[in-house]
C-alpha cells in the first residue's frame, strides 16, 4: 500500500476521502481546517484515511474490505510520525465511542466521551497525572473555580476572581494552556498570578490540554465565533466534571456575563444547563465596566501600539500594564 500525506485535498483524493468518511458514519464537513491528511491507497482504492489538526488525530476511517489488516495502525503510525516532525509530542484522538477498543489496542487511552464522540490520548492516565501535579492547598469548604484565557489579564478578570474569593473558601483559576492568542500561555499564566497575588485564597494553575483546548473544545479557536445550535462543548464540560471537580473538590464554577461573544455566551448557557444537575453551581458575575462598556481583553489588544497608556491603565492592573510597557507594546 502507498501512504500519501497531503496538506489539502482536491480532486480524486478529496472525493475518496469524503466518501470513505461518509460510509463510515463520520463527518467530512467539519469547520476546522486540517493540518495534514493521510490517505492509504491500495492501487486506486482508498483503504484508509485520517487527519490531524494541531495535536488531535481525527477522521480516521477504514474501508471494510481492509479491516483486520492492521491498516488503522498504519494510519496512526504515519500521522504520529508526521506530528513528531512538527515538534508535537502529545497526541489526542477523536473517535466514535463504539470504536474505543480498537484504539486502546493501539495504545491510545480514554479520557472522556459523550454520546457522539470519545476523546483519547497517547498516555495512560494522562489527565490524572497532570492534575495530581498541581497544588491543591484547600479541598474542603466551598471551593470555586474559573477557567480563563486572560489574553491578557485585565481588571475584568480580577473583578470576577475577587468576587469569587469573597464567596468561597478557596478559588482555583485555570488559565488556558493553548498557544492560540497574542500572548504566550506562560506569560498569561504569570500575569494572572501577578494580578491576584494579594488574594490569599486563590491558586492559579495552567489548564493543560484538557480544558477549552483544541482537543476538548475546538470551536473556541476557530475564526468564526458565531454561536451555533450545537457548539460541541459538552466534551469539555464532561472532562471538567469527571476530573477537575473531584481533584479539587469544586462545588462552584464562576463565569462572567458575556455580551460580546456569541460563542462564549452559548458556552455559558450550556454550562448552566449541564453542571448544576450534576452538583456544580454556575455563578455568573456581571462584567466590570469602564465608561459604560464591559472591560475585555479584546479592547485591551485594540489599544496596543497606540501610545494610550492612560486608557490602558483603566482596563488592566498595574502588573499587566508594566508587562506591556516592558515589551514596548504600548
Amino acid at each position: 500500500m502507498e501512504a500519501e500525506l497531503l496538506k489539502t485535498l482536491t480532486g480524486r483524493a478529496r472525493l475518496a476521502h469524503e466518501r470513505l468518511l461518509h460510509d463510515s458514519g463520520l463527518d467530512a464537513e467539519g469547520d476546522a481546517p486540517m493540518d495534514v491528511f493521510l490517505l492509504l491507497w491500495d492501487g486506486d482504492i482508498l483503504a484508509a484515511t485520517g487527519a490531524r489538526r494541531g495535536n488531535v488525530l481525527q477522521r480516521i476511517a477504514v474501508d471494510p474490505r481492509y479491516q483486520g489488516q492492521d491498516v488503522t495502525a498504519a494510519v496512526l503510525t504515519k500521522l504520529k510520525q508526521d506530528a513528531f516532525t512538527q515538534g508535537i509530542r502529545k497526541l489526542f484522538l477523536y473517535t466514535k465511542p463504539q470504536n474505543r477498543a480498537v484504539f486502546e489496542s493501539l495504545f491510545f487511552y480514554p479520557v472522556s466521551a459523550t454520546r457522539h464522540v470519545a476523546l483519547m490520548e497517547d498516555e495512560r492516565n494522562g489527565v490524572q497525572k497532570f492534575l495530581s501535579a498541581l497544588p491543591a492547598p484547600c479541598t474542603s469548604g466551598v471551593i470555586g473555580a474559573a477557567v480563563m484565557n486572560c489574553n491578557p489579564f485585565t481588571l475584568g478578570h480580577r473583578h470576577l476572581i475577587a468576587q469569587a474569593t469573597r464567596e468561597c473558601d478557596w478559588v482555583y483559576v485555570f488559565i488556558l494552556s493553548e498557544e492560540q492568542g497574542l500572548f504566550p500561555a506562560a506569560d498569561r499564566l504569570l500575569l494572572a498570578r501577578a494580578g491576584t497575588a494579594d488574594l490569599k485564597n486563590v491558586s492559579v494553575h495552567p489548564s493543560g490540554p484538557y480544558q477549552i483546548s483544541a482537543a476538548t473544545f475546538p470551536a473556541y479557536f476557530l475564526a468564526d465565533k458565531s454561536a451555533k445550535a450545537d457548539i460541541h462543548c459538552q466534551l469539555d464540560l464532561q472532562v471538567f466534571l469527571e476530573y477537575y471537580v473531584p481533584a479539587f473538590h469544586i462545588s462552584r464554577r464562576y463565569v462572567g456575563t458575556e455580551p460580546l461573544s456569541p460563542l462564549t455566551m452559548a458556552y455559558n448557557q450550556a454550562m448552566a444547563a449541564f453542571l448544576p444537575p450534576r452538583g456544580v453551581a454556575v455563578c455568573e458575575i456581571p462584567r466590570k465596566e469602564m465608561s459604560h462598556a464591559p472591560i475585555s481583553a479584546s479592547s485591551v489588544r485594540a489599544l496596543l501600539g497606540q501610545n494610550r497608556t492612560a486608557d490602558l491603565a483603566k482596563l488592566v492592573p498595574p502588573t499587566t500594564l508594566q508587562y506591556l510597557l516592558d515589551r514596548n507594546l504600548v
